[in-house]
């Protein structure tokens, strides 16, 4: 089909050549053929107002929201195309000086980035709902993936926690991303139910001289010491919050001048098995 529509091709240009008057029709049509209008489909429209006016971006269905949430990184894979549209579905493209007024540049690729992050994502009712409902899904795995019941120290299950968040009554921000909705749900959920994240099993190598004045400044830090060595250095084994682990590499860093070490041996302190309710 590729070849046969080459060959037109090549047959309509040496028409052209062969024919004058044919080439000044095909020269008065061309003027008439719209420059500024680009043709796209199966397109996700991002919207956003800046002085005055209407600015659109076209985008491949289902990957705003990955972009928003950091799960995709490549522009290319989210937008159809680096062009700025006043209209997405008549193909009408934004011109210089209104980007310029409105964005304070002309660069489409960034001004592309600016709509994607603070645009408005154009869906019919049904695709919003579903893509609530894909949300909903994910933010009740990530909390089911980070937390576990204290008391038994046991994961819970993900219809448990989308059944929790339900009697919370909590509602999906589209705008918002799923890690950060998580750990609001966690915090929301602390109110209804035993629940915690996870903590994380570290070991702590510090230098001898260090040791024990850097343990006094760790200690607001660790939620549970289970063993402690103090012989050439001191030795500690622990459970801390995941929140902590940050503040924690810093100090350690900082305090012992890069001499001690800190090792994780386990990202989810966790039993066997699935926590229920009754």
């Amino acid at each position: 089909e590729y070849m046969g529509t080459r060959e037109r091709w090549k047959g309509l240009s040496c028409w052209l050549v062969s024919c004058p008057a044919a080439t000044d029709t095909w020269s008065v049509m061309a003027i008439f053929t719209p420059t500024n209008q680009i043709r796209l489909t199966n397109v996700a429209v991002v919207r956003i107002r800046r002085a005055g006016k209407r600015f659109e971006i076209a985008c491949y269905r289902n990957k705003v929201l990955g972009w928003r949430s950091g799960a995709e990184k490549d522009l290319d894979e989210v937008l159809q195309t680096h062009t700025v549209f006043v209209n997405v579905s008549k193909g009408q493209v934004a011109k210089k000086e209104d980007l310029v007024k409105a964005f304070g540049t002309d660069d489409q690729t960034e001004i592309c980035k600016t709509i994607l992050a603070k645009g408005e994502l154009q869906v019919s009712d049904k695709e919003r709902h579903t893509q609530l409902e894909q949300m909903f899904r994910d933010i009740a795995t990530i909390v089911a993936d980070k937390c576990v019941n204290p008391e038994t120290k046991r994961p819970y299950t993900v219809i448990l926690i989308e059944r929790a968040m339900k009697d919370i009554h909590y509602s999906v921000k589209p705008g918002k991303s799923t890690k950060q909705q998580a750990l609001e749900v966690i915090k929301q959920l602390k109110e209804t139910m035993q629940i915690e994240r996870a903590h994380m099993r570290l070991r702590f190598l510090l230098p001898r001289k260090e040791g024990k004045r850097l343990k006094e400044k760790l200690k607001p830090l660790i939620k549970v010491i289970e063993s402690e060595d103090f012989d050439e250095q001191l030795e500690i084994v622990c459970l801390v919050d995941p929140g902590c682990f940050r503040e924690i590499d810093e100090l350690i860093r900082c305090e012992t001048k890069g001499k001690g070490t800190l090792e994780v041996l386990s990202l989810k302190d966790v039993e066997e098995g699935d926590e229920r309710l009754e």
